[in-house]
């Protein structure tokens, strides 16, 4: 009966797809293009040494069905076309603009995808070794990178084959927002935030010749002979140079790792980690976002006039946050009295700015990069890595690092079994399910209540460790890097 179903589903999707073509119509949804394949419903998988003669390689499944070849030929299998990366880590999911970018920590290599043609669509040049934290904007314009090993944080132009590196010892994380205006950086143990700003051609002739003429709070300016990009500490504008940079008295957080912004674009709040990352309390901090765009010519409004911060506590731990609306869902860990870390999530709300109680959730590395996506169902998906070194393990307790959260209810439905580190997380909207990267394996679950789907058809050769719905309605449809 199943079989028949299926087959029926299957005739009914074909017919469709025909009555298109017959219409001369070659667009499925908000005029994206139908792609090679023919499916509706694509969910991309970075995978890690596929074979032993290719270290990385990004296929995609067929999600209505759960299978990876076609329904009608078990030996057509689906592909990204000319991918060539080493070590795929991340997919940076733009669904919107039909593209995705994807970064190979083997090769430092940032390839997009073209999702209408299922192929290749060049790489970003310009980045220093690899990377630990990238991002591209919407627009495929602008690229920044943080590179431990190299001591810098890059910033590319691609419009104008710009480049720069700029000096920033111990940088390991970059947050850009989404309207792709304002890059910040981000140092382990440290105190502090930074940000890039691109020079005028009139700046660009003032601040040449060196660090003596540099504005008064930026770390590096390059090429330092006629610098195009600087890098500068935030801080509160207490004084104002003749060319409107701010050298007041450097804002302190409490070890920030990461930022999130408002859904309007106009607030950039950072995560202080606090105990997770050797600092003394978790808290968000709200900061203006137009000070700190990038952009030629565009930087306006003012940072806290008096140096001073305002620290919203989150005591269950703030290393990953989610806005949704007006809530902002932000996760973490606690350190426990013996020395061990427990998961928690805790709802803030953005319209008077007070947090309610944490909830426990999964275990996680203190200060690692977690995984967070609104699904169907009032779902919110939160993932982690090393659940297996929390509180829950050591104690003996159930433990796995996939959550559940039900977002109308406020109360966590169900924490999955462990089955290794969670990397990846794709919804499949309107379906009511998730694919997940797990222990290095594609899993599914229901949104409804959280069970597993069968994954037998849909498992890869290698190590899964990422995952996109290509066929997302928003951009919203991507895990929070």
């Amino acid at each position: 009966m199943k079989k028949r179903s299926l087959w029926l589903s299957t005739v009914g999707a074909l017919a469709a797809a025909i009555v298109l073509a017959g219409c001369g119509s070659t667009t499925y949804f908000a005029g994206r293009v139908l792609p090679p394949s023919g499916l509706l419903h694509r969910v991309l998988i970075a995978i890690q040494n596929p074979s032993s003669f290719t270290r990385g390689a990004l296929e995609f499944v067929d999600a209505y069905y759960d299978i990876r070849y076609a329904y009608d030929n078990i030996n057509k299998t689906y592909s990204i076309t000319g991918y060539a990366g080493a070590l795929p880590v991340t997919i940076q999911n733009m669904p919107e603009e039909q593209t995705g970018a994807v970064y190979g920590s083997g090769d430092g290599s940032l390839t997009f995808i073209n999702y209408a043609k299922e192929a290749t669509n060049g790489n970003v040049s310009g980045l220093n070794g690899v990377s630990s934290s990238v991002f591209v904007t919407r627009s495929q314009v602008y690229a920044f990178a943080a590179s431990p090993s190299a001591h810098v944080v890059t910033a590319i132009d691609r419009s104008t084959s710009q480049e720069a590196n700029l000096s920033l010892p111990g940088v390991y994380r970059v947050s850009v927002n989404t309207g792709g205006s304002v890059a910040l950086a981000f140092v382990q143990n440290s105190d502090y935030v930074y940000y890039m700003r691109q020079l005028t051609a009139a700046q660009t002739i003032t601040y040449a010749g060196g660090p003596g003429n540099w504005p008064k709070a930026a770390v590096d300016c390059e090429p330092q002979n006629a610098p195009l990009w600087c890098l500068l500490q935030v801080q509160s504008p207490d004084n104002i140079d003749s060319t409107g940079n701010y050298y007041g008295a450097p804002l302190k957080f409490d070890r920030p790792i990461k930022a999130v912004f408002s859904s309007d674009g106009g607030t950039a709040y950072i995560l202080n980690c606090g105990p997770e990352c050797g600092g003394t309390a978790s808290s968000v901090t709200p900061l203006a976002v137009n000070p700190l765009i990038f952009q030629i010519g565009q930087q306006s409004g003012t940072l806290p006039k008096t140096g001073s911060l305002s620290f919203i506590p989150i005591p269950g731990g703030s290393s990953n946050a989610l806005v949704v609306g007006s809530t902002m869902y932000v996760v973490g860990q606690q350190l426990q009295p013996d020395g061990l870390f427990t998961g928690n999530l805790t709802a803030l709300n953005l319209l008077n700015n007070t947090a309610g109680s944490a909830t426990p959730i999964s275990d996680g590395f203190p200060g690692g990069v977690s995984r967070m996506l609104l699904a169907d169902d009032n779902t919110l998906w939160i993932g982690m890595t090393k659940c297996n070194n929390g509180e829950r393990f050591a104690k003996g307790q159930p433990y796995g690092c996939l959550t559940m959260f039900n977002t109308s209810t406020n109360s966590v439905t169900m924490i999955e079994p462990y089955l290794g580190d969670l990397t990846g997380i794709a919804d499949v909207e309107g379906l009511h399910k998730v694919y997940v990267a797990q222990g290095g394996q594609v899993y599914i679950y229901s949104t409804h209540d959280g069970s597993a789907i069968n994954n037998q058809y849909v498992t890869v050769t290698g190590t899964a460790y990422d995952v996109a719905y290509m066929d997302g309605t928003t951009d919203a449809n991507n895990t929070v890097y």
